[in-house]
């Protein structure tokens, strides 16, 4: 039960009764699941209650044989030598016309919503988000993205609506 308990605050954090604004955000035209799949790195984010602290955030999926996405999250808690934390929520792919957008279920049987709102042409770079505009994760394939990536995607964020005065960017060191 203890064990259970930030998977639970997680949930809660991402069905809360945040309003949702009128326009939907958008989502990528085509994910290809086996290039999206293996490690992204958090680059930034505005975090749930659970990842407040994190440092050295992985966020790594695998795509399972009945088409679901095994997901693992890892960080650090607190500092590089925090204590590491681990979680798996399983991913539901929802829309299996362009498999942007995802379910990401943290306990049965709730699936938060997963929108892949930006992916760039080489698989490289990704904004996950959410139409309550709550939470987002700005990720990649390597630790650190220059900082004209980071301000482009920080843009976007703010033509969509987020308040990117709450994001925090993840210390990745490696």
């Amino acid at each position: 039960m203890r064990r259970l308990l930030p998977a639970f605050l997680l949930l809660t954090a991402l069905t809360g009764c945040a309003t949702v604004p009128k326009d939907p955000l958008p989502t990528v035209p085509n994910v290809d699941l086996k290039r999206f799949m293996g490690d992204w790195y958090v680059i930034a984010h505005i975090p749930t209650t659970i990842e407040k602290q994190a440092y050295n955030a992985i966020e790594r999926y695998d795509l399972n044989p009945d088409g679901t996405i095994a997901t693992t999250f890892t960080f650090r808690k607190g500092g590089f030598d925090g204590e590491p934390k681990e979680y798996t929520p399983t991913g539901f792919v929802r829309d299996t016309v362009n498999n942007s957008t995802w379910g990401m279920q943290f306990i049965w049987p709730v699936k938060a919503e997963f929108l892949i709102s930006y992916l760039d042409e080489g698989y490289t770079q990704t904004i996950i988000a959410r139409n309550a505009r709550d939470y987002v994760w700005i990720m990649a394939r390597t630790p650190q993205i220059p900082d004209t990536d980071y301000e482009r995607l920080v843009a976007k964020l703010a033509g969509w609506g987020y308040d990117t005065s709450q994001l925090r960017k993840v210390p990745q060191r490696w």
